[in-house]
């Protein structure tokens, strides 16, 4: 699709026209971010529970990655273990002003960021409705240990894990360089109020 000039400035396409063009893109992004994600966690959950339950520990890569298979009733680092209702309502929240803010995203790094957070909090979202011990209280399945079979150096984790986290870093990013979710800059915002 070609965006005609806007007459009023040099020549170049009005900023609202690229933004209107370019949203199917950031959408799509966004959303098939999200999706690579959770299906992902979901087959690779399956497969920990399949293959390595009531397995020993499957050491990798020298011992610096094993393979071992941990219900997690509370949150990250196990935090508030007795709370899994509670925190699974606080992603259930999270999920839905995710899913809020995505028809606004104008930015491609924070579409990508927010597909990660999303996905990921959809794969442990699935565990907690779906794995027992029963709808909002069920058990997490990590799989992932670092540097130890135990969790005793690093907790262990899962790939949705891996997807808020690392869509968390990267909106920091984003946000400590001044990019907002709507593709405008700090510097663009304070010249549009001045």
């Amino acid at each position: 699709m070609v965006t005609p000039p806007d007459p009023s400035a040099d020549g170049a396409p009005s900023r609202p026209d690229v933004a209107v063009a370019q949203r199917p893109r950031r959408m799509f992004l966004f959303a098939a971010t999200a999706a690579v994600a959770l299906t992902l966690d979901v087959i690779t959950k399956v497969l920990a529970v399949a293959v390595l339950e009531g397995r020993d520990p499957v050491r990798l890569l020298g011992g610096g990655l094993y393979l071992v298979v941990y219900r997690n009733p509370g949150a990250a680092f196990s935090l508030a273990t007795g709370l899994t209702w509670l925190l699974t309502l606080i992603a259930v929240v999270v999920v839905v002003a995710i899913v809020r803010l995505a028809p606004r995203l104008r930015s491609p790094g924070w579409a990508f960021g927010l597909g990660l957070v999303l996905g990921g909090a959809l794969g442990n979202l699935v565990d907690r409705f779906f794995r027992s011990p029963g709808p909002l209280r069920g058990h997490v399945v990590d799989f992932l240990s670092l540097f130890a079979p135990d969790g005793s150096v690093w907790p262990v984790f899962n790939l949705a894990d891996s997807a808020i986290v690392s869509g968390g870093v990267l909106l920091v990013v984003f946000a400590l360089l001044g990019r907002d979710y709507d593709g405008t800059t700090t510097r663009e915002r304070r010249e549009a109020a001045s």
